[in-house]
């Protein structure tokens, strides 16, 4: 049902505002693109498409689904194959060349069948979202995660497109500053025709806010298919990798915490040293493909012996070169189930900056404890059950996280510990879909 108090005078004056930027942003919207696409093509190629021209989809109306990097892809991924089963076409939409190269690679088939379309999300301009919907007609849409965009969303109200949250968490830094602030993106909030939401916490941020309906849904990653060669490979890897060792894999690095990580590394292999164990070998996966090079010549830099994915394994993962002495750097892009498999725990980046850690559900997928900074405003659910449940550790310090990698260190969960609390929290994909008809039922009165 239609909020006759949305949008108030306040929210319209700021969206006035919001419009009037973007036509006098685009151009450094452009340059931005232009900049990235040096290191990236993809960021230029379709440009297109960000304008809104699209040819259109043949069809019935599909279903819309926005996962504007490859997180929130890799998050859509089992609603986007559970819509297909049910006999759905899909559009997909994306911002980075990232989440949209994820999408071509796990629904090629449906790609060159037709029923699945992949492209870029039109600029926050409503003749490119109109163009859009002239072209797509989606049934409904969902956001993925957490994006709040001003005019994806009252375009969508223009168009009568039901438009909900999937998937989705009010981080804690963001309620705490929506609910101090002048409140506009919580007031932009209730423009969603609903939202599908993690946990119970969520539910009551969101609605404290105006959001309505809700349903609790859970985390659709825990539902995330896991590719088998990728587990296969791991074990001959392991043997060449580090035989007689142990390993740690660093799982998403992110710019800002490659000195800390790597001062742990270093302090680790000197008090195994000095124990008269043998050294940890560390796996090291960098967040974004640019970064690979930046991480070597850093490794470089401090002597740390090192190899890369990419010289000691071919494309199949099969050994081609001898194994490193101390690290491995993964400079490959989707293979993280790979690096993960190798591991005796994991540590999952972004926690030691404001951003915020990266997921934990697909190191807790192959069983594998894990180990986060302090940072987790971004992952709240499942991390503070995880954290509860005794298969995360909250690392808070520096010096914390050398306890964790210090020799003989206490946090070993069981292989069944972590796939009681995995199966506890699975299913959202089913809870989803059953959720979905209500909510579009509530839009409808």
């Amino acid at each position: 049902m239609a909020d006759p108090a949305f949008p108030s005078p306040r929210l319209r004056i700021a969206l006035w505002a919001y419009r009037a930027l973007w036509w006098i942003g685009l151009p450094f919207v452009l340059l931005y693109l232009r900049k990235r696409g040096r290191k990236d093509a993809d960021y230029t190629r379709h440009l297109s498409e960000r304008f809104g021209r699209h040819t259109p989809m043949a069809g019935d109306p599909p279903v819309w689904v926005h996962a504007v990097s490859l997180g929130e892809m890799r998050s859509a991924a089992p609603l986007v194959r559970a819509f297909l089963e049910g006999g759905a076409h899909v559009v997909l939409t994306h911002f980075t060349p990232a989440g949209r190269r994820e999408a071509e690679k796990v629904f090629a088939p449906e790609i060159a069948a037709g029923t699945v379309r992949t492209v870029w999300v039109p600029f926050e301009f409503g003749f490119a979202w109109r163009r859009f919907f002239r072209a797509f007609r989606p049934f409904f849409g969902l956001v993925m995660e957490i994006e709040i965009w001003p005019a994806m969303i009252m375009e969508c109200r223009k168009a009568g497109v039901p438009l909900f949250m999937c998937n989705a968490q009010y981080p804690s830094k963001s309620y705490a500053r929506d609910r101090q602030g002048l409140g506009l993106r919580a007031e932009l909030m209730r423009g969603f025709a609903g939202a599908l939401v993690k946990s119970n916490l969520q539910r009551d941020r969101f609605a404290s806010v105006g959001v309505a309906p809700i349903a609790v849904t859970g985390e659709t990653r825990f539902d995330q298919p896991i590719p088998p060669a990728l587990l296969a490979a791991a074990p001959a890897a392991r043997a060449a990798l580090a035989a007689d060792r142990p390993v740690v894999t660093l799982a998403s690095v992110v710019e800002g915490e490659d000195d800390l990580y790597l001062d742990a590394i270093e302090r680790s292999l000197a008090a195994h040293d000095a124990a008269g164990l043998p050294r940890p070998v560390f796996v090291y996966v960098p967040r974004a493909p640019e970064r690979f090079a930046t991480v070597a010549g850093l490794l470089s830099t401090r002597g740390l012996p090192f190899a890369r994915r990419s010289a000691m394994f071919g494309t199949d993962l099969a050994v081609t070169q001898a194994a490193p002495a101390d690290i491995l750097l993964g400079d490959s892009l989707g293979e993280m189930y790979f690096y993960l498999a190798l591991a005796d725990r994991v540590i999952v980046g972004g926690g030691f900056t404001p951003h915020g850690a990266h997921n934990i559900i697909e190191p807790l997928a192959v069983k594998k404890p894990v180990i986060v900074g302090p940072d987790i405003h971004t992952i709240e659910y499942p991390a503070v059950e995880a954290i509860a449940a005794g298969v995360c550790l909250h690392v808070q310090t520096p010096a914390e996280l050398d306890a964790a990698l210090a020799p003989g260190a206490g946090f070993a969960p069981t292989d069944a510990q972590i796939a009681a609390f995995f199966a506890a929290h699975a299913g959202a994909t089913e809870r989803t879909l059953a959720a979905i008809p209500k909510l579009l039922a509530a839009t409808s009165r």
